[in-house]
């Protein structure tokens, strides 16, 4: 079972109503610990310079021990960990982006966070070539030691997790686990409680098994709103060294983790697609743009990936 009394105070940090990570990092920056942080009265956080009194009411409400206690004990019975950005099992990649979230969730192996990872992102809707093509580079990427990481959603998400996955399984009906291969991440966009979308149930407890990990900025208890997903893109453009598009329409989710990923100074390769198919009207404008076009996953140059 996972201790986290030690973590007490980061759980309760992250579980502040609309303090968000870069109000976070500054209180940190003056205070050094959220337990420093828990025991100023309002009046001292009204002082602080972009706390007002809305943030230090959350602040001051949020001190509820019976709730946190019950985040903690539910954690411990359910081996959720939560890794803060001043620990060395943080991702270092991630922690380099502008808004960097202050802990994370997670369940599963954390010891990977900091190996080579590439994520690979496209449509939900993906076509039978979508597919291929997600689970042809997450596999092949994955027998190179590299880890694939994407957010666990329908069509592309689950094809790049299932293709990472066969490797582990092949190894392991073979016997031959000690050669090892890369693992796969699904960053979420709610908490760790739930999977969403509740059909990938098997895909997330097969991550789990082959020493993968799933990992949130929320705290257990978060619904997968809406409004979280675009959050939970800059965290799978930013813990890896580059991105795979496979598949996106011209208005497409999977463009705001482009996007990210160009701000990070990430690497973003395309995979070219079938120009009488919505689905690829926004990778072939990306390879319009300059991104990389790869068309087998030896065009990626492990090598010089960003890391």
């Amino acid at each position: 079972m996972i201790y986290l009394e030690d973590k007490k105070y980061w759980v309760w940090f992250s579980l502040i109503a609309k303090l968000g990570s870069k109000r976070k990092q500054k209180l940190l920056e003056i205070y050094k610990n959220p337990e420093q942080i828990y025991r100023l009265k309002k009046q001292e956080l009204i002082k602080i310079d972009g706390i007002g009194n809305e943030i230090a009411n959350n602040i001051i409400n949020s001190k509820n021990e019976k709730m946190i206690n019950y985040h903690i004990k539910y954690m411990q019975e359910n081996n959720i960990d939560i890794i803060h950005i001043n620990e060395n099992a943080y991702p270092q990649n991630l922690k380099q982006i502008y808004d960097p979230p202050i802990s994370l969730y997670i369940k599963g192996n954390k010891d990977i966070l900091n190996n080579k990872n590439i994520g690979i992102v496209g449509c939900r809707e993906c076509t039978d070539y979508g597919k291929k093509s997600a689970k042809y580079f997450s596999y092949n990427l994955s027998r190179q030691k590299i880890n694939v990481v994407s957010g666990l959603a329908k069509g592309v998400d689950s094809y790049s997790h299932l293709g990472c996955l066969s490797t582990y399984y092949e190894n392991r009906n073979s016997g031959k686990l000690a050669l090892g291969c890369g693992k796969t991440i699904a960053v979420v966009g709610n908490g760790l409680d739930t999977v969403y979308p509740k059909e990938n149930t098997e895909i997330a407890n097969k991550i789990i098994e082959s020493g993968g990990a799933i990992i949130s900025e929320y705290p257990c208890g978060t619904k997968p709103d809406k409004m979280n997903f675009p959050a939970r893109n800059r965290i799978i453009s930013g813990i890896s060294s580059g991105i795979i598009v496979v598949e996106a329409k011209e208005k497409s989710g999977t463009l705001i983790t482009v996007d990210f990923a160009l701000e990070q100074g990430r690497d973003v390769f395309v995979v070219p697609g079938n120009i009488n198919s919505i689905n690829s009207v926004g990778t072939n404008d990306l390879i319009k743009q300059g991104a990389k076009i790869v068309t087998t996953y030896k065009d990626i140059n492990i090598l010089n990936l960003h890391i």
